[in-house]
């Protein structure tokens, strides 16, 4: 619905109303420039705003069925011109064109009492942003993320790569409100979304975008469905990835089979076998790192094709690892510098970027060639040696002042460089013919990341039980990311980051028994359990570190694999209808306040999971919301309520709901021993 007066305009869809009128105008728009300084893949972002113009003044151009053009302006000469589109439950704002040299663009959004917005991509550390002021740029997620942290005071110290709060490799120009609607801002620029304002939402974006979407729902659910489908539904996971864990070793062929071998001899469902360091490695003092040379290392792996032939045979497939760099001592490197294919600076060399403790040179996404070629390493080196998955790592490094082989402003392609990313390993999969077969996995992401990877994961966890970094910030990551249309997460059992040495006793940090034991716990319930040794290896604890562990372990895999069926039914579900999986409760219940049971999740609509992340914690409080709910490891009923329950290691709180289609696997899960 449409009102028209001399000075306002009032556009319904639902119960959501955008109002433009000369007091409170729609959109602004403005120009400024931005400084970018990049540390390790971390950014300091420096904002210079020459004006701001409200564009007070609109005129309607054409009205015809339900799409209207319309012209906003200002006095000062500065317009733009809209096309209005008009559905049941979708208004689409697409840009048609405006004044030379804009290069900001706002537009307010009404705020209501009570109202909750979710979203923006990752967040680890706030599931409600209602009252933060969200940058939206691709980065490293930071080492604490925390400015009370001491860990991430020391990470700025020494390498200005704490973060904060906000710093995430996948941000998102999205968000959705518990009113029922949800937006989409078609862009790659640089944007802050800022919902601290009593009365508008004011989304600001550091260009003019292409389009903006606004949809409703008739509830959460159904609202945070209709934004998954637009932004983009991935294919469903290959059958195999559910049998158990894919675990992660890495050291060479010597190393890797005895340990699979000791694990399946006391009983670990193992699914898949993950070698990051396939293509070799390198020491660092950051850690054991790998040699970025997308060609399989013959002295660490001999006869690499043979040995995945013959895990294949016992199920289980082997992964490896790819990004976006290449070692500069690397024959591939040398292949794609000849070439051209590789970022530049603007004096025409090669834009060599420091990584960790170490420069590498990125691929340029934007020149086909290199596109096709690095598909072509893909589809060769990794496929056709018969790879079933890989990690497809970063995707957060181009710097902004590089220069793009097709001239696309590099600050304004920066959040689209994973995108792209992604597109291309999913173009290297359906090429040669591996759909269905293959999972890849990224950290890094924007806006339509979610229609190419097959997977995504958390990201670089410290090994600690942190809020802002650590195990808790896995859960909030999941629920974010599914508020933000993106239903396939998992993280790094037992974190990764890894502080051991090299730095002062007051930072050091290695994983314990007690946390691999219970973000183990965690992992059973999500849709895929995957370990990371972490970039100490020998200074964490790992699955197989004492037999106690090892058995803790195989019995979470066994109960994994045995809710198989379930958990692939969730996942046909949302990457066939957009249905979420991992989901805040207030997507299916009335709740007051969801930030304060951010540590609480649904796995589907019949689980509801309560996981420790506190040290030495075996009682927890969990809330259940208003159905019927049966304690997953004792079948005890429970009714809506606060309860403390008791959690010793191996028994985190889980509940289900006692009218579930899926009760009798449930009862069969909660016996397993």
């Amino acid at each position: 619905m449409v009102q028209i007066t001399d000075k306002s305009l009032k556009i319904k869809i639902g119960n959501f109303l955008l109002v433009h009128t000369e007091e409170s105008p729609l959109i602004a728009v403005g120009y400024g420039e931005n400084k970018y300084e990049m540390s390790h893949g971390n950014f300091d972002i420096s904002k210079y705003y020459k004006a701001k113009i409200p564009l007070k003044k609109f005129k309607i151009l054409s009205d015809k069925e339900e799409k209207y053009e319309i012209l906003f302006f200002a006095d000062s000469g500065e317009k733009i011109s809209c096309i209005f589109r008009l559905e049941e439950d979708n208004l689409t704002i697409q840009i048609q064109s405006f004044s030379e040299g804009l290069n900001r663009f706002w537009i307010y959004i009404p705020a209501t009492e009570n109202e909750e917005i979710y979203g923006c991509g990752e967040q680890f550390s706030y599931l409600n942003l209602r009252g933060k002021r969200v940058p939206l740029w691709v980065s490293e997620q930071g080492v604490g993320r925390n400015k009370r942290d001491i860990i991430t005071h020391f990470a700025n110290f020494k390498d200005d790569a704490g973060g904060d709060w906000y710093t995430t490799y996948f941000p998102q120009p999205t968000f959705i409100s518990n009113k029922f609607y949800y937006a989409i801002v078609n862009s790659y620029a640089y944007a802050e979304f800022d919902f601290s304002h009593e009365k508008f939402h004011e989304l600001e974006i550091h260009d003019v975008p292409k389009s903006i979407e606004l949809g409703v729902g008739n509830d959460l659910f159904d609202t945070t469905v209709k934004m998954s489908k637009k932004i983009g539904l991935p294919n469903p996971l290959p059958d195999w990835v559910y049998d158990g864990v894919i675990l992660g070793l890495q050291g060479g062929r010597d190393v890797v089979l005895p340990k699979i071998e000791n694990a399946l001899n006391k009983g670990l469902k193992i699914t898949g076998l993950w070698i990051q360091d396939w293509e070799g490695k390198r020491i660092t003092t950051f850690g054991k790192q790998l040699m970025w040379n997308w060609v399989y290392d013959g002295n660490m792996y001999p006869n690499l094709p043979e040995m995945i032939a013959h895990l294949k045979e016992k199920g289980i497939r082997t992964l490896g690892y790819i990004n976006t760099f290449l070692a500069l001592e690397g024959s591939l490197y040398k292949e794609a510098s000849e070439k051209g294919y590789l970022v530049k600076k603007s004096n025409g060399e090669e834009y060599h970027v420091l990584v960790t403790t170490f420069p590498a040179a990125l691929v340029d996404f934007t020149n086909p060639e290199a596109r096709e070629w690095i598909k072509g390493v893909i589809k060769s080196n990794m496929i056709g040696i018969g790879l079933s998955g890989w990690m497809a790592d970063f995707g957060e490094y181009l710097p902004t002042d590089a220069v793009l082989y097709d001239g696309t402003p590099a600050e304004i392609y920066h959040n689209r460089y994973p995108v792209d990313w992604a597109k291309i390993n999913a173009e290297a999969v359906s090429e040669a013919g591996m759909n269905g077969e293959i999972v890849f996995f990224m950290r890094a992401g924007n806006l339509y990341s979610s229609k190419y990877s097959t997977l995504f994961w958390h990201g670089d966890q410290l090994v600690n039980w942190s809020k802002d970094d650590g195990l808790p910030s896995v859960i909030v990551a999941a629920l974010s990311m599914t508020m933000s249309g993106i239903g396939l997460t998992h993280s790094d059992i037992g974190g990764y980051t890894t502080l051991a040495k090299n730095v002062p006793d007051i930072v050091v940090t290695k994983r314990t028994k007690e946390l691999f034991m219970r973000w183990a716990e965690q992992a059973t319930f999500t849709p895929v359990m995957r370990t990371h040794e972490g970039n100490w290896p020998d200074e964490n604890w790992q699955f197989d570190s004492d037999d106690e562990t090892l058995l803790h372990f195989a019995r979470m895999s066994r109960i994994h694999a045995s809710m198989k069926e379930y958990i692939k039914n969730l996942v046909e579900k949302y990457t066939f209808e957009g249905k979420p999986i991992i989901m805040p409760l207030n997507l299916k219940y009335k709740i007051e306040n969801t930030e304060e049971l951010k540590y609480q999740y649904l796995f589907g609509e019949d689980l509801l999971v309560a996981p420790v992340i506190e040290s030495g914690q075996n009682v927890k409080k969990v809330y259940l919301p208003e159905d019927d709910w049966i304690h997953l490891w004792s079948g005890k009923k429970f009714g809506t309520g606060y309860y403390e329950i008791e959690a010793p290691i191996g028994y985190p709180p889980v509940f289900y709901r006692a009218n579930s289609q899926w009760k009798d696997l449930f009862e069969k899960v909660g016996d397993e021993k």
